[in-house]
């Protein structure tokens, strides 16, 4: 859950400024135009890479929409329960996640530079603040875990891919798009022979592996968790880091451009039907689902629609059993294949450059859920404590999940958002992570003398404007 975006030296106002009120059309007082207008160009006439007027109002969208998505994964009806409401359920199910950790790699990219990636001791600054914004997401989703609400809290492991992408912040689109590539590939691929070769039982699986803080309890229990935080876990960076990587190549982009937007469309399109089209084909044309069947008959059990080796993919989250290869052709979500992580990427890709475009043609219509993605770590921590208080010990397996919990948690979050964005401007844990982090950028890496300070504002914005694609959490 990010960063800050590319403009050369200005970057976000200090916690203590407050925001400008926002208009109907989602502009602060002030601004000079609607703040979801393209940008110039710099003096170079290099697109994205100068001082910006406006913010990418649709990446916020787009992380509204994973928010949301992934309240109906904990608080919604089951995806397989049917209904007409069932096959939006199912849409929800596992792409939220995924289209969370690719915007993360967005968030990463701006920080670093955007489409001009920082250099020098610029670029250790940054480096620094995304380094220290991942080491405050450890205990925050440790104490989110603690809470007993039954959800799979993914926080600590999305410090796990801030630090292990550290590396290649200086890298440009191309490099990244072709690390992505990869590693979507290799990743599902190694996990599956590096489980074979150290997992005793075939269908072995960790039901709730994230860290917590007894893991910290000794160093025999700490290592258990990163291994788990890296290859068995319910996240496994090994599947994971992909999505990461994909959003760090598209952060590189100018996503103002109608060609860029145009191109994460159809890109995500064909990516979305290669992953989850091939998966299907491959299972129900050639014979494979029986083959699965047959293998999970003896360890799980079918049920409603769902065939015996359906049923062992919705119960498992993050790996897929070891005892055939065969199990490598399902694109289940959560499943960690090369065709799931393929497919959820496409998919993310295509939810973003529909946000970029319906907040270039709605901005007033779609500025409550921008409130949402501007403050989606916040938000998601309300909703895990909600979830606590409301269900209490039962957690998310209460008899009271389904469409009306979760209308009631959407609305009263976009509210919430809302207001609290038109009046406060930063969300509370946005705010600390940035404060934190560029406090420490600062102290380890002073910027020269005369240079324009972090915390300033922008030319051009209000005086509590935030920049294109402001993270969440920073």
């Amino acid at each position: 859950m990010a960063v800050e975006p590319p403009s050369p030296p200005e970057s976000p106002r200090p916690w203590s400024e407050r925001a400008a009120p926002l208009t109907p059309g989602g502009a602060r007082t002030g601004d000079a135009r609607p703040r979801d207008a393209a940008g110039p160009r710099d003096a170079a006439g290099a697109p994205g890479t100068g001082p910006a007027t406006a913010r990418l109002v649709g990446v916020d969208v787009a992380r509204a929409l994973a928010v949301l998505g992934m309240f109906a994964a904990h608080v919604g009806p089951d995806p397989h329960a049917g209904g007409p409401a069932a096959p939006l359920a199912q849409l929800t199910h596992g792409r939220s996640s995924a289209l969370f950790a690719l915007l993360a790699g967005v968030s990463i990219a701006l920080l670093s530079g955007g489409a001009r990636p920082h250099r020098g001791a610029r670029l250790g600054r940054s480096a620094i603040r995304i380094a220290v914004r991942a080491v405050l997401l450890l205990p925050l989703g440790m104490y989110l875990t603690s809470l007993g609400t039954g959800v799979l809290v993914i926080l600590t492991c999305y410090g796990a891919y801030f630090l292990l992408a550290l590396p290649l912040i200086g890298l440009r689109a191309r490099a990244l798009a072709v690390c992505a590539a990869v590693a979507a590939v290799a990743g599902p691929l190694l996990s599956f022979a590096v489980r074979d070769a150290t997992t005793p039982e075939a269908h072995a699986y960790e039901s709730d592996a994230v860290m917590r803080f007894e893991d910290w309890s000794s160093p025999a229990a700490l290592g258990d968790a990163v291994w788990a935080t890296l290859v068995t876990g319910s996240y496994p960076a090994l599947t994971w880091m992909p999505f990461v990587l994909a959003g760090m190549a598209v952060g590189r982009l100018d996503l103002r451009s109608f060609g860029v937007r145009a191109g994460l469309l159809l890109g995500g399109g064909v990516c979305a039907l290669l992953g989850y089209g091939t998966s299907r084909v491959l299972l129900y044309g050639f014979g494979w689902a029986e083959r699965l069947d047959e293998l999970a008959a003896g360890q799980y059990v079918g049920g409603g629609a769902l065939s015996p080796f359906e049923r062992a993919m919705d119960y498992r989250v993050g790996t897929v059993p070891v005892d055939d290869a065969a199990w490598l052709l399902v694109a289940s979500p959560h499943s960690g294949t090369v065709f799931e992580v393929v497919g959820a990427t496409g998919t993310a890709l295509v939810v973003l450059a529909l946000c970029l475009v319906a907040a270039d043609r709605l901005p007033g219509a779609l500025a409550p859920l921008a409130a949402v993605g501007a403050l989606a770590l916040t938000a998601y921590t309300a909703h895990l404590l909600a979830i606590r208080v409301l269900l209490g010990g039962l957690g998310t397996s209460a008899g009271l999940l389904g469409w009306p919990l979760w209308w009631m948690f959407a609305l009263l979050t976009v509210a919430g958002c809302w207001m609290w964005r038109s009046t406060v401007g930063r969300g509370p844990l946005e705010a600390l992570l940035h404060q934190v982090s560029l406090a420490v950028a600062t102290l380890l890496l002073p910027r020269p003398a005369g240079a324009a300070p972090e915390g300033g504002a922008r030319p051009g914005a209000a005086p509590g404007g935030r920049r294109p694609g402001d993270p969440p959490i920073g």
